[in-house]
């Protein structure tokens, strides 16, 4: 593992584990998402340590870090920023909004409405945010997390194609076992402190970010990259398959799998590993009405069980 992607995920893993148990891979995938500069979506029901684990995800990094609770009459402005007139100087003066900071958690974001949500597309694709004709540069580096229930319509309205597309994961905290919430009782119970954090920096962070993109991809991992994605898209019950931009995502978080293993190159377990979070939320299936919420995560699974994997000899040197 390079020394600052090490660095990042030891410290990281580290505080998570200290303050949320058994989650290591959403752990994994948030500290990939990290290093890659995308964006994830924590999707599950009330009282699983979604906003939790945000809050320690980004009170590990010493990074900007800003809350917004979403609710139906939020303006796109009450993120983007507006643009104030000042008397004294008698002219108008931007003042930034939440989106300009380095960790932006969007709590129960679907709870904002579409014009709303609409205005996180240009600044979670672009890193700025356009307004009144002028744009402005949101720093690197920027990730958002975000959460919802899936289970609640009251209130909420559903994040279109276009929203769900700009994350780069989607994954849910899940149930703890037994095990696990024996611990969290007796954590609980015992009122233990709040454990001191460790920080990293954003130099840090940006090298690592950097150390990423020296690992290696040969074409044999490309092409079964693109062979998935491309699957994605036949059948008769598909209505939306993977994009292109899926499928930059899905090497993205493959290389991010392979560096926090220690690995100089990809693999194809990588690749597995990275499918499910990066395409099941993707795939928009005809006439499913949103009654299966794992249907998409079932669909790549079976994806992953008929593509043929490459084995033999694969070339891993650099070329």
């Amino acid at each position: 593992m390079n020394d600052n992607v090490k660095k990042v995920y030891s410290v990281l893993t580290e505080n998570l584990s200290s303050v949320i148990v058994g989650k290591e891979r959403v752990c994994e995938l948030a500290v990939i998402s990290l290093l890659c500069g995308g964006h994830i979506l924590l999707d599950d029901v009330p009282g699983t340590g979604k906003t939790v684990f945000a809050k320690t995800f980004a009170a590990s990094l010493s990074l900007d870090f800003k809350r917004v609770q979403c609710v139906p009459d939020m303006l796109p402005s009450d993120l983007m920023g507006v643009n104030f007139f000042d008397m004294k100087l008698s002219e108008f003066r931007f003042i930034p909004g939440p989106v300009f900071t380095g960790i932006l958690l969007a709590d129960e974001v679907n709870r904002a409405m579409p014009k709303t949500q609409a205005g996180l597309l240009e600044c979670m694709e672009e890193r700025q945010v356009s307004v009144d004709g002028r744009t402005y540069e949101i720093p690197s580096p920027f990730m958002v997390i975000a959460t919802q229930n899936p289970l609640e319509t009251k209130g909420t309205f559903e994040l279109p194609e276009a929203q769900l597309d700009r994350f780069l994961i989607k994954t849910d905290m899940g149930y703890p076992t037994h095990g696990e919430n024996v611990e969290i009782l007796r954590r609980k119970l015992n009122g233990a402190a709040a454990p001191a954090l460790k920080t990293v920096d954003k130099e840090t962070v940006l090298a690592a970010s950097r150390e990423l993109e020296d690992i290696y991809v040969c074409d044999d991992i490309l092409d079964y990259a693109s062979t998935l994605c491309e699957s994605t898209r036949v059948g008769s019950d598909i209505l939306l398959g993977a994009s292109p931009r899926a499928l930059i995502h899905l090497l993205y978080v493959a290389r991010g799998y392979a560096a926090i293993r220690g690995r100089d190159h990809v693999i194809p377990d990588d690749v597995k590993d990275a499918a499910c979070p990066v395409l099941a939320h993707r795939i928009i299936f005809r006439n499913s009405f949103g009654t299966d919420k794992n249907k998409g995560k079932t669909f790549i699974e079976k994806l992953l069980e008929t593509t043929p994997v490459p084995t033999e000899q694969i070339d891993f040197s650099r070329r």
